[in-house]
């Protein structure tokens, strides 16, 4: 069993420090570490070829944001280090030493096919983060949900890219993250599409914390960055279809909430109407490109690891 972790970085070296530093005192020690920079303008690289001097180091040429970048780190860790399974971080997530070794004890326990697992967020000083709680699967079968409790987890619907575990044989089948998406769900359209048919597990003994600058939920005052919010989700419900008609409906009433309490807590409303309007209309004028062309100016070595694992999966 390999085990790769990527981590994709853009201008937190102080943070990024941490969060390769706590991966080098995993009690399971990975096989492989890749990490993806954004095209960072401090010293993130310098950073990452000091502590990690054997890691895959990839430096894109422009910012891709989390989805480009997520993209790139999971195909170069299927095709150029075989990974079976797939450890998904951004460089302000920080594991505690026995984060990984819980996630699959947990995979153990239960004792099936599990795509994905993910990890217990909490914020700095120790409360859970609401930004990256799991969603828990609708309408779960007693069966189902008496394994997941025996495995000391919970069966969920999608996951966030803060500490997330992948089965590379699953995410072969559902595909990679949508580049295009750039930020914003781009972690939900990619793990709720790969657990559409399969099981992933919230597995609360395995704890990371995600030091963003403040304790904030999903519905927290956005401004400019609520067009992403907005484009982005029309894509999913479009485009990437990772909902039967059930699922949809209830994430789709979900939605309409949260961008209701959005709005309610918001001092900004002009630049929310403004992403609303221009997201509704980017969304519904085009689709996201596939990935191959999305990122076809990052090189060869970029391409041919996208078209490696897109082939895997035909």
């Amino acid at each position: 069993m390999r085990i790769a972790a990527v981590v994709v970085s853009y201008n937190r070296s102080a943070l990024l420090r941490e969060a390769l530093a706590a991966l080098e005192a995993q009690t399971r020690p990975l096989d492989a570490i890749v990490i993806v920079d954004n095209a960072s303008t401090d010293d993130s690289v310098a950073v990452a070829r000091e502590l990690a001097p054997e890691a895959d180091l990839v430096e894109l040429a422009r910012n891709t944001g989390g989805a480009g970048g997520f993209a790139v780190g999971l195909s170069r860790a299927m095709n150029r280090h075989g990974a079976d399974l797939v450890w998904l971080m951004d460089d302000d997530t920080v594991p505690t030493p026995t984060a990984l070794e819980e996630l699959l004890a947990a995979r153990q326990r239960y004792g099936q096919d599990v795509a994905l697992l993910a990890s217990r967020v909490v914020w700095v000083n120790g409360a859970d983060h609401p930004m990256n709680t799991p969603r828990p699967r609708p309408l779960l079968r007693r069966a189902d949900r008496d394994r997941a409790r025996h495995a000391e987890a919970v069966s969920v619907r999608s996951a966030s890219f803060v500490s997330c575990l992948v089965d590379t044989l699953a995410v072969r089948e559902s595909g990679l993250p949508t580049a295009d998406y750039f930020i914003w769900n781009d972690d939900f359209e990619f793990t709720a599409k790969l657990l559409r048919r399969t099981t992933g597990l919230y597995c609360p003994r395995s704890i990371v914390v995600h030091k963003t600058k403040a304790l904030a939920s999903t519905d927290a005052d956005p401004g400019d960055r609520f067009y992403f919010e907005v484009r982005n989700k029309i894509w999913l419900f479009r485009h990437s279809r990772p909902f039967g008609p059930r699922d949809a409906a209830l994430y789709g009433v979900s939605t309409v909430l949260r961008w209701a309490r959005t709005f309610a807590k918001s001092s900004g409303r002009r630049t929310l109407w403004d992403g609303l309007r221009r997201g509704v209309r980017d969304g519904l004028r085009t689709p996201p490109r596939p990935n191959s062309t999305a990122l076809a100016d990052l090189g060869d070595d970029v391409v041919r690891d996208l078209a490696a694992v897109a082939a895997s999966g035909s």
